[in-house]
């Protein structure tokens, strides 16, 4: 046998247990899957409604779409639902989303609008089980394991009573690890985005590479990977060879939908308005 065949053997192995996906879970997957999902909830270019506000929630649920959309704390750990690390973009209003506190942010005027971010607790009111969520915890690489802990927990507790389709991803496999350890019967899912944005994003090479190439699996071992729009590589490709359910962010009018929802179960979409269903192949 050649010498190197022995330690290649070694090299494959290593990289297929840190990348695996958990088991597959049929039951959990099914009402997920061949469903489109409202990113953010429906809104429009113009920020008319804007998004993750709760009429952009109330309209995604009346149209039948799933939903995506992002949690993460305020100063005084709120669960607030917001996409931005920082309030800038969204309410003009300078600094972190997690150092407002909510008597503030409850005030903030959406895009320039009559809507305020809302509550967790008021979007799940507003969408009342009507269709499946999939809700983002958002974190960073400086927040530490007694913040992560708190965080998930909070979005698990609030969670509990809901009478609705919900699973569970994040970017970061922290966050993952928790989910399983505190929700092991609710599917969970790895954000995943190509290297060279991750690159684009400031991340140095050995981590953009290991978010990007799933190395972060053997921690929450993922029901499911959620892709970017760009061509998978090939440890996304092999997390789809050991049976994880795929779905793919954030389609765009310019996409080929049609083509997209023929190779992943399940899609997020954002600017234009596809049937909520994807019918069955012949």
């Amino acid at each position: 046998m050649r010498r190197w065949l022995i330690p290649a053997a070694a090299l494959v192995g290593g990289a297929v247990f840190l990348i695996a996906p958990g088991p597959r879970r049929p039951g959990l997957r099914a009402p997920f899957e061949k469903r489109n999902y409202a990113h953010r909830g429906l809104f429009g270019p113009d920020q008319s409604p804007p998004e993750n506000s709760l009429p952009a929630f109330a309209a995604a649920a009346d149209a039948g779409y799933g939903i995506e959309l992002d949690v993460q704390f305020t100063a005084d750990r709120r669960l607030i639902v917001f996409h931005d690390d920082t309030l800038d973009r969204m309410t003009g209003l300078h600094g972190w989303v997690r150092d407002c506190p909510w008597r503030i942010a409850k005030r903030l005027p959406l895009a320039g609008s009559g809507e305020h971010p809302p509550l967790f607790a008021d979007v799940l009111r507003v969408v009342n089980g009507r269709v499946p969520l999939i809700v983002e915890i958002k974190s960073r690489a400086e927040y530490d394991g007694l913040y992560l802990d708190a965080l998930c927990r909070e979005v698990v507790d609030a969670l509990a009573g809901y009478r609705g389709d919900y699973c569970i991803e994040s970017f970061d496999p922290r966050v993952v690890r928790r989910i399983r350890r505190m929700a092991p019967g609710v599917l969970r899912g790895q954000l995943v985005d190509s290297y060279a944005s991750n690159r684009a994003e400031g991340a140095h090479p050995a981590h953009a590479f290991a978010v990007s190439h799933c190395l972060g699996n053997v921690l929450g071992r993922p029901d499911f990977i959620a892709w970017c729009t760009e061509k998978e590589n090939w440890a996304v490709g092999l997390c789809r060879a050991l049976g994880a359910m795929m779905v793919q962010w954030t389609v765009l009018p310019a996409h080929d939908h049609a083509a997209r929802a023929r190779r992943y179960d399940g899609l997020i979409f954002q600017w234009y308005a596809p049937a909520p269903r994807e019918e069955p192949d012949e």
